[in-house]
């Protein structure tokens, strides 16, 4: 009983680093370095949103992390 909580209870914290954590934090370094990324840079990070794709659309409907345009023209 005891071994199977505790089986359990890596299950749920990996599920949400797996989900939640890291995809959040895919959203955000994004966001911050897109323009200024070298190319190993962009080559990891995209095979990061591979990787973790099922919590990057989790949390796609709900973030608008648009990059920054011209401004008004």
């Amino acid at each position: 009983m005891n071994n199977s909580l505790i089986v359990l209870g890596a299950y749920a914290v990996m599920g949400f680093l797996y989900l939640v954590v890291v995809p959040l934090f895919l959203f955000f370094w994004m966001n911050k370095r897109w323009y200024i990324m070298g190319k190993y840079e962009r080559l990891g990070i995209y095979g990061l949103v591979f990787l973790f794709f099922p919590g990057l659309i989790l949390f796609a409907p709900f973030l608008n992390l648009r990059l920054n345009g011209q401004g008004e023209v």
